[in-house]
């Protein structure tokens, strides 16, 4: 099966490397489109329960549908292809960035707040120089979940005819092809990795003080 995998690669390496840009691109378009709208809210949200009810619960039923259903009941509003598979991926990318944002922002300590007050900052500078820093690692640590969960997701976006690996995984179901199958579930496996890790570098390069050792 290994020699079969190999021959694919070697035989159809222009198709592969379309297929996986179609994926990365379905899929960070996705993460940045919900990574600003769930950032956003999550601030909002994170100054009161009320508020924080009012933005999460619609974002929390729909996290409750299936991808594939979600990606079904966009067709007949947006069609088939590339703009109903990244809005399904946003609406899946959304929870995870929200809820981290939220938890966040809360959890600043107070003292800070008022440190920063003491020192004549006004809420601009409060917001940009305590809460969003001190926020940082929940907020990307969502973005990292949302990321993944994209990502994944993004396989079904295939039934569509959105492209990306889903194709090969797909492809190797209706022809009874495993190596196929494997292929594709080991490259969307180890490009997941691939973008955990370079999270891991986003973050030790924007918080370095955390890693800072004595």
């Amino acid at each position: 099966m290994i020699s079969q995998m190999l021959s694919y690669i070697a035989t159809h390496q222009s198709e592969l490397l379309k297929q996986i840009g179609d994926h990365f691109v379905m899929s960070l378009s996705a993460l940045l489109i919900a990574s600003v709208i769930g950032i956003i809210c999550g601030y909002f949200a994170s100054k009161s329960e009320k508020s924080e009810q009012i933005v999460s619960a619609p974002f929390q039923v729909l996290r409750v549908v299936p991808s594939l259903a979600l990606l079904i009941l966009l067709i007949p509003i947006m069609g088939t292809g590339f703009a109903p598979a990244v809005t399904a991926l946003t609406v899946l990318a959304i929870p995870p960035i929200l809820l981290n944002t939220i938890v966040g922002f809360r959890e600043v300590p107070d003292f800070m707040i008022e440190s920063a007050e003491g020192m004549g900052m006004d809420d601009h500078q409060i917001l940009r120089k305590v809460r969003i820093p001190l926020a940082l690692p929940m907020i990307l640590a969502g973005m990292r979940t949302g990321l993944v969960e994209a990502f994944a997701s993004a396989v079904l976006a295939a039934k569509i005819g959105a492209g990306g690996l889903g194709e090969l995984i797909f492809t190797g179901l209706g022809l009874n092809r495993m190596d196929l199958t494997i292929l594709g579930g080991l490259l969307v496996a180890v490009l997941s990795l691939f973008c955990g890790l370079v999270f891991d570098l986003i973050s030790r390069c924007l918080m370095k003080y955390k890693y800072v050792r004595n």
